[in-house]
């Protein structure tokens, strides 16, 4: 299936999943080009950011969030070029962030869209370490983490996009970062990359007496991506007043029945806090959040690996395989060939 001038594809929501999403759970279909009216803008995208709250979305009851409905275009960020604009200070040319769906070009309004400055930092960064995933780690890590000079940050999912952030923003606040992740290469990455003091592989057997002797002195940040048996194994190391922000429950995003926790009495043993928190809930904080995410990059502070699948047609694939692990930071898609 290829795109002509007059024509555009996209990729719409055919059926909810049970468990595991499968590839049957898309449809690639071409529609006719859409074209901007007043106050309108086309986009044609370039890359596409494909996330784990999309799993969430695709339930068929609202979690945080509304769900999408078979038949939508299938929701997503991307960052593309503006190729003809009805907005004022929109122009032909200029660089855009938008939440503008898994398709290669958008109508978009001035309210959807975000210039980006591609001299400062390369276009696909705008969706993962600079754009929403960056200020999802500093959000969740700066307001509801408060990390002090000296403590002990735990991670889990430290390769992923969100993860790799945190962490680095902890080593900057003076702290010790150990990460959780998936096998021997991953935690290589994120010390070696990410600057973590310690990682510990959560597939090992060893698992629970790894992390034990990854944190002599105890945790007291948590920021947890994933929930389940990890958040369980964590549970029992946190210090007094220890804070977790919860930023994601990936692990249970597929589970068909919800899993207990078993030492949630730590909770209180600890007097722990724990925060669930949603990124649309705190704009206030947003422009401080990406000041300073660009000032980190501009010093070279924050490092960030991207995992990039060619084409559209294969999104719905490149989702299944990130929410099985298989990538490492920001899963994106290249929808067209040389961007």
């Amino acid at each position: 299936m290829t795109t002509t001038a007059n024509s555009n594809r996209r990729i719409i929501y055919a059926k909810r999943p049970t468990g595991m999403p499968t590839v049957d759970c898309f449809q690639l279909v071409t529609v006719p080009m859409p074209q901007p009216g007043p106050g309108q803008a086309l986009v044609r995208n370039d890359y596409l950011s494909v996330d784990p709250y999309i799993r969430m979305r695709m339930e068929e009851k609202d979690s945080y969030t509304s769900v999408m409905k078979v038949g939508e275009t299938l929701v997503g960020r991307t960052v593309g070029q503006i190729v003809a604009s009805q907005i004022a200070g929109f122009e032909a040319g200029d660089w855009v962030v938008g939440r503008l769906g898994w398709q290669d070009y958008s109508v978009a309004e001035a309210a959807d869209l975000q210039k980006i400055d591609i001299d400062a930092a390369p276009a696909t960064a705008y969706l993962g370490s600079l754009g929403s995933t960056g200020i999802t780690a500093w959000v969740g890590l700066m307001e509801f983490g408060k990390p002090k000079p000296g403590e002990t940050v735990l991670v889990s999912a430290a390769s992923g996009a969100v993860g790799s952030v945190v962490g680095q923003l902890a080593r900057q606040q003076g702290c010790r970062v150990v990460g959780i992740a998936g096998g021997p290469a991953k935690c290589a990455v994120v010390r070696e990359e990410f600057n973590f003091d310690d990682c510990v592989d959560y597939k090992a057997d060893t698992f629970a007496a790894d992390l034990a002797r990854a944190v002599p002195q105890g945790v007291d940040v948590y920021f947890d991506n994933v929930g389940g048996p990890i958040l369980d194994a964590v549970l029992p190391l946190l210090n007094n007043f220890a804070r977790i922000p919860l930023c994601g429950l990936v692990s249970q995003y597929n589970a068909t029945e919800p899993y207990g926790i078993k030492n949630f009495r730590e909770l209180f043993n600890h007097r722990v806090t724990l925060r669930g928190f949603v990124l649309s809930d705190h704009k206030d904080l947003w422009p401080l959040a990406s000041k300073s995410l660009a000032q980190a990059y501009a010093a070279g502070q924050l490092k960030y690996r991207e995992s990039i699948t060619d084409g559209l047609e294969n999104a719905p694939r490149a989702f299944i395989d990130m929410l099985h692990g298989s990538n490492v930071g920001k899963q994106l898609v290249r929808l067209r060939a040389g961007a």
